[in-house]
């Protein structure tokens, strides 16, 4: 008995949609491929990824004195949402996806140490930034979550 006779119509046009879309996309590989970048974007990633350690564009909170928190620019990238709920004191919120765009509200004669639940969308926007020639951004290893961990520690 053939497959295609044991789905159901229903079953048989998810798979039939989901087919086209792999086509679609695996049929635009090639141009995707042969993208390049332009100059200035290439030499700006190789710079960017050249770190003079591997673990310099981090911090851990346990890392920073509880006085020196109030020198650095808190930069809370998580949505305004989980912000309203809790966030490190003193931090200002632009949600990952907008700070590119808001950049030129950020300072560069401050550091930067941005942070979002666990990293990763903190870790985008240091990139983008980094990219855009602030040198001043850190990131909060671990995120909220980590900062969470040391406090409650650090208060025992």
């Amino acid at each position: 008995m053939n497959l295609m006779n044991l789905m159901t119509a229903a079953h048989r046009a998810k798979t039939l949609a989901l087919a086209a879309t792999c086509a679609a996309v695996l049929g635009g590989l090639p141009l995707l491929a042969h993208a390049q970048l332009d100059k200035a974007s290439t030499e700006a990633l190789e710079t960017y990824f050249e770190f003079s350690d591997y673990n310099s564009g981090t911090i851990m909170a346990e890392q920073i004195p509880a006085g020196d928190w109030k020198t650095f620019y808190l930069l809370d990238v998580r949505d305004a949402g989980q912000f309203a709920k809790e966030h490190i004191p003193g931090a200002v919120n632009i949600e990952w996806r907008k700070v590119f765009a808001e950049r030129a509200s950020l300072p560069k004669d401050q550091l930067i140490l941005a942070y979002c639940n666990t990293g990763s969308f903190a870790a985008q926007s240091a990139m983008a930034l980094r990219l855009a020639g602030f040198e001043n951004v850190r990131l909060l290893h671990g995120g909220f979550i980590a900062w969470k961990a040391a406090t409650a520690a650090a208060a025992k």
